[in-house]
Formats: structure tokens, sequence, C-alpha cells
């Protein structure tokens, strides 16, 4: 095994200073998540890690995709039955992290979360792929299965429950949003000397801060 130690990057790619970095978090989010869309070289910018926090106080991470981002935070699709819900339920709160390691970037937002409305769900089942939206009924996420083909056989019924006709979201499915209290954008520099801003609501009006690295 190579010793993860050796590896070594100079970060150059680019900078944030208070010249460049935007006036409110989501005007620098888009900025970001667009040049990552349109770089080839990045596949899913929507890509974020997840962290909850279990009855015991644990933390579990995950990787999801982000399906919205707007000013009322960063939506995400998910098994209401899932390990990651049942702590969502337990603790509403949420710290993500969108990682682009081609332009040196890291984004990470933390604040309390809340489920999406059906009307909401139901409008974005509606866009999956007719397989994703089979797996969503099909998979008993996060439970132990015996094999493969125990999943399979459980697609199959979903499969013919439905047969060429609609298939509505299940009721145990459905959306997460999480509203930034703190979001952090963080730029690649060298020798380690990165530029890292943070906006922080305070009182109801985001405050700016840069961070030392």
């Amino acid at each position: 095994m190579t010793d993860p130690a050796d590896p070594r990057r100079v970060y150059a790619r680019g900078l944030l200073d208070e010249s460049t970095v935007a006036g409110s978090w989501l005007e620098q989010f888009q900025r970001w998540f667009s040049a990552a869309v349109d770089d080839p070289a990045i596949r899913e910018a929507n890509a974020m890690q997840v962290a909850t926090v279990d009855a015991a106080g644990l933390p579990s991470v995950r990787t999801v995709l982000a399906k919205s981002v707007d000013e009322s935070g960063v939506v995400f699709y998910t098994n209401y039955e899932s390990a990651k819900a049942h702590d969502l339920t337990r603790t509403p709160y949420a710290a993500v992290a969108f990682v682009w390691l081609v332009h040196e970037r890291q984004v990470r937002l933390a604040g309390p979360v809340t489920r999406v409305s059906e009307d909401e769900t139901a409008a974005y089942f509606a866009t999956r792929p007719r397989g994703s939206q089979v797996g969503a009924w099909a998979s008993p996420q996060s439970s132990v299965v015996a094999s493969r083909e125990e999943l399979d056989a459980l697609v199959a019924d979903v499969e013919v429950r439905f047969g060429d006709g609609p298939i509505p979201p299940p009721p145990f499915w459905g959306g997460y949003r999480i509203a930034p209290e703190t979001v952090e954008f963080w730029q690649g520099r060298s020798d380690r000397l990165h530029d890292r801003f943070r906006f922080r609501l305070e009182r109801g009006s985001w405050v700016r801060e840069r961070l030392a690295p």
C-alpha cells in the first residue's frame, strides 16, 4: 500500500479574496457550481457528502445528489426509512460538503433540516427515469438483504405491480431541505495557505468573514 502521507500537490489553480468573493453565499455557490458543471473533468458536480448523527450521538456520512439549491437551502431525496432519515428524525440538523478536487475547491454548509412538501416530492419524482422510480419502491434502503437475487425479485414485483402505467412516489420516500446557517467556501492555495470565506447567519442577516487556513 502507498503511504497516504506521500502524495503531495501544490494548489495553484485559483484564489478567492475580498475583491472576488460574491456578496451572498448563494451567488458564490452558483458561480462555483456552474464552473463545475461546465467542466467535463468533473462528473456529477451535484454530489455532496451529508453528515448526520444517530441517537447515540455518533456521526455518519454518505454521498447523495443535490437536486435543488436556492435561497431556501439544499434539497436531496431519499427513503424515509433509511439510516440517514432515522438520524434526521431524531436530530433534524445536517452538515454538507461539496468537493470539486479538479478546481481545488470545497463548499461546506450546515443547518436545520425539514422535509419538503409532498407536492414538491411528486414533481421531482415524475422527472426521474422509470428505473429509478421502480428502485425507490423496491429497495428497503439500509435494511439487510440476503442476496442480490432477493433485491432483483423485489424489483420484479414492483414492475408487475405498476405494469406500463405511471409510478407515483412511494409514501416512504421524499425530500429533505437543509436550510444553511453557515456556508464556507474553500479555495486551495500554495503552501497550504488556503482562502476560506464563511457566510454566517446572525439574527436574520448574513455575515461574511475570512477564516485562517
